[in-house]
């Protein structure tokens, strides 16, 4: 059995004070290089620790409107993720639900 190797890159261009001007990532397997991003969330857990380390960037020009999209985005990925890894349908749907709450409240789909 062989291991096969698989690499996901990001490179954060910084200004004079630290923050992002650009993003741009690459993977291996999906043959992207040096793609554009104007945000990124990472989170990786510690085995050994039992804790969650994060890096949360954006671009310094990125629109808040484009904000509030890309959390809404990312809190339905975690909820479908959750679910896969966990078979929880009934908490992955209080998650969606919140979900929609939160597109509401940021006034990125109209209440039912």
């Amino acid at each position: 059995m062989s291991n096969r190797n698989s690499e996901l890159n990001f490179k954060i261009s910084l200004d004079e004070n630290n923050l992002p001007n650009t993003i741009t990532w690459s993977a291996s397997d999906a043959g992207l290089n040096n793609e554009q991003a104007s945000a990124i969330i990472v989170s990786v857990f510690d085995a050994v620790q039992k804790d969650t380390l994060r890096l949360d960037l954006w671009v310094k020009d990125f629109p808040v409107d484009d904000m509030k999209k890309f959390i809404h985005q990312t809190i339905v990925s975690l909820a479908e993720t959750f679910e896969r890894a966990t078979g929880d349908a009934e908490m992955t749907l209080d998650m969606k639900d919140f979900a929609r709450y939160f597109a509401e409240k940021q006034q990125l789909i109209k209440k039912n």
